[in-house]
């Protein structure tokens, strides 16, 4: 019989999380120490690669920042790496960071603009096929400027207010009554047929605005924090990114927008429900309350959004600064001009973001410790052994495998730096480059220095050598980038705007379990993954 303090951290001991989860994780924190004293660091490390996959794949358990901390932590202390090795990594990630703390915070203060323009789709819009394509393409513009997670969070939230609103109509509650939205058991006969509809009608529009996260995010430095990751290991501001990676992002969100007229209008995999008239003519209704009630002072607040909307996308094309900073202007702006001017209310812009910013650091210890094993080195050496096509086309398909699994920002993280690191090697190795080849690196990837100014302090055939090298890293950075961004939508683990919505209070209103997300996301996966392998494989 347990005694009352064994029971206590039983139960306290990462809190609400299965005792199987719970098991599993105290029996990999002792097995660990044993396989480094037993089969030497390099097993080891690649146990914690498994052991951290694991809890990233298991997110919906269990956040993976304790779980996964405790890992990274035990790692540490077992010296299969240092502190100041992680701290370097997150030093040299801190542009990331500030995305993370600055520019999702940013957004959040437009929450308002975004969701009148989604409400406007929403209500006004009669045709199913248009207006999910115009949820994707929404998505996929406003992510490809803003952050996915908090273009997702608007989506969402428009979906829940109307869900809220029109479930309690039907089971006769007002909107100050306690009320489960979970529950059907006080929906009257006549209205079931229709709640179904609509909740499978908002399961669409969620996955297709969703999945248009995906299809913009990858396009831009902005869209996803791996794509900064990638742009600040390689040295591309906003433009080039953009430039390097359209060969293939481009017919991928083509194809992505073609797959989603396809699936409505074929009605496949879960798609093709329609918004019965009834619950349109009643929303509609309340929107345009809605906006009556708003009155200058809210028409007001859009225009201000709006404008300074205009002013985030020209900061982020012309690079006026680091993507954070931007972020941080954009607070100041929006937080001065619309009145936000109490501690209390500006702390809730934080709260989405801080989580995902300390698991990136996690991350970051994880792929300290990688570095400091040299663990991807035999994997990288092999994808590298290839060549031509065939070699861009493994590292995009070996990359979505793994983001699929896990997480994309961890994958990108760890392909970037280790390839990055191997072509350091490979200008090491060119005669007469009259430095060492890490230097060289740093001078052609400097965000501030035009590659061809340093080429040209070069001798000719040195020049031409070390530029062809250039030229191939460009490619297999772009086929990192694609490939974490593009199949990771086949599951949750690997695209957190999907996470964010399945772990959401919206899922289980409108039933959209893991399964089904996974279902509902099979045709654009497929359609998705196989059109950037042939891009990267035809136009690369």
């Amino acid at each position: 019989m347990k005694s009352p303090l064994s029971q206590v951290f039983a139960q306290t001991f990462l809190g609400n999380a299965p005792s199987w989860y719970k098991l599993t994780l105290v029996g990999f924190l002792v097995l660990n120490p044993i396989v480094m004293l037993t089969a030497g660091t390099f097993v080891a490390g690649w146990a914690l690669i498994a052991e951290f996959i694991f809890t990233l794949a298991m997110a919906l358990k269990c956040y993976p920042l304790p779980a996964g901390g405790l890992l990274a932590l035990e790692a540490i202390i077992m010296g299969m790496t240092s502190p100041e090795a992680v701290y370097q990594e997150a030093l040299k990630n801190f542009e990331v960071i500030l995305l993370l703390i600055f520019m999702v915070a940013g957004i959040y203060f437009m929450k308002d603009f975004l969701q009148f323009t989604f409400t406007r789709i929403l209500v006004r819009v009669q045709s199913k096929k248009l207006i999910s394509l115009m949820f994707c393409l929404a998505g996929a513009v406003l992510s490809a400027f803003l952050d996915a997670l908090t273009v997702t969070a608007v989506i969402m939230a428009v979906a829940y207010g109307f869900y809220n609103i029109y479930h309690r109509y039907v089971s006769g509650k007002g909107q100050a009554d306690t009320h489960d939205l979970i529950s059907d058991e006080e929906i009257k006969e006549t209205n079931r047929e229709e709640l179904l509809a609509f909740r499978g009608f908002l399961r669409n529009l969620m996955m297709h605005g969703a999945v248009g996260t995906a299809l913009g995010g990858v396009c831009t430095l902005v869209g996803e924090p791996q794509n900064l990751l990638v742009g600040a290991e390689m040295g591309w501001h906003f433009v080039p990114f953009f430039l390097h990676a359209m060969p293939v992002t481009m017919p991928v969100l083509a194809v992505g927008l073609l797959t989603c007229l396809a699936v409505e209008q074929f009605k496949l995999c879960g798609y093709g429900y329609e918004m019965p008239g009834n619950i349109r003519s009643f929303l509609l209704e309340h929107a345009i309350e809605m906006e009556k009630k708003a009155g200058p002072k809210g028409r007001f607040k859009l225009v201000v959004q709006a404008l300074i909307g205009l002013w985030l996308v020209m900061a982020l094309a012309f690079h006026l600064g680091a993507v954070g900073l931007i972020g941080l202007s954009v607070i100041i702006l929006l937080t001065a001009f619309t009145g936000v001017v109490e501690e209390h209310q500006l702390g809730h812009a934080f709260e989405e973001a801080l989580p995902f910013t300390a698991l990136l650091v996690v991350f970051f210890s994880v792929v300290a410790v990688i570095h400091s094993q040299g663990l991807f080195h035999p994997i990288i050496e092999f994808v590298l052994s290839l060549e031509g096509q065939d070699q861009l086309a493994a590292y995009y398909a070996a990359n979505g495998l793994l983001s699929s699994i896990s997480d994309n920002v961890f994958v990108a993280t760890v392909y970037i730096s280790e390839t990055k690191l191997h072509f350091i090697h490979v200008l090491d190795a060119i005669p007469n480059i009259g430095m060492a080849g890490s230097e060289l690196m740093a001078r052609l990837t400097d965000p501030h220095v035009a590659r061809a100014d340093v080429l040209a302090t070069l001798p000719a055939n040195t020049a031409a050598l070390v530029g062809e090298t250039m030229e191939h890293f460009d490619k297999l950075a772009v086929a990192i980038n694609t490939g974490t961004n593009i199949p990771s939508v086949a599951t949750p683990n690997g695209q957190a705007a999907f996470l964010f919505l399945l772990t959401s209070a919206l899922a289980p209103v409108i039933r959209l379990s893991y399964g089904r997300m996974v279902y509902l996301a099979l045709p654009y996966t497929i359609t998705m993954s196989l059109t950037g392998l042939a891009a990267v494989y035809a136009f690369l």
